[in-house]
């Protein structure tokens, strides 16, 4: 009886492991969602967490990372996304803090806008499409209205001096 099989389990983590990092909770909602017992899923998730295999410290620091500097997230969010996964709110400001060392919320929606944005100065109709996906990638609506702001003043500065 596969609901009562240790083995199965640990057998069934390993395999969810090989395709991606998971949280703790994440993977134990999927192993008890596949039918196993609750006693034998905190069983193999002991033997996960004793070889090592499972960390949520070091799954949340790397979703985090990826999401900031790849994805071009907001710090709400990856939170939210954390949160999702099971992750505990400490360990996701830990993750979010480490991952903004090394691009802070400021260059990625300068990196995003550089990415997305055509050249020139974007007219009202279009920073409000910006300012509306920025918002959706999670960023605060301070900070995209400051970064907004700054290509025309900067422009209005090289034009006068």
């Amino acid at each position: 009886m596969k609901a009562l099989d240790p083995e199965a389990a640990r057998h069934k983590a390993y395999q969810l492991l090989s395709l991606r990092p998971h949280s703790e909770r994440e993977l134990e909602k999927k192993l008890l969602g596949k039918g196993f017992a609750k006693t034998i899923v905190k069983e193999a998730l002991e033997k996960l967490h004793e070889l090592k295999y499972l960390n949520d410290a070091s799954f949340a620091n790397g979703r985090a990372r990826y999401l900031a500097t790849g994805k071009l997230w907001g710090n709400r969010k990856i939170a939210a996304c954390l949160r999702e996964k099971g992750v505990d709110d400490f360990l996701i400001d830990d993750a979010i803090t480490a991952a903004r060392r090394e691009l802070s919320e400021e260059e990625a929606i300068v990196l995003w806008l550089k990415k997305k944005v055509s050249k020139g100065q974007p007219d009202r109709k279009e920073k409000q499409k910006i300012f509306q996906s920025l918002m959706g990638r999670g960023f605060p609506p301070g900070l995209i209205l400051t970064i907004l702001r700054k290509p025309a003043e900067e422009e209005a500065d090289g034009e006068n001096g």
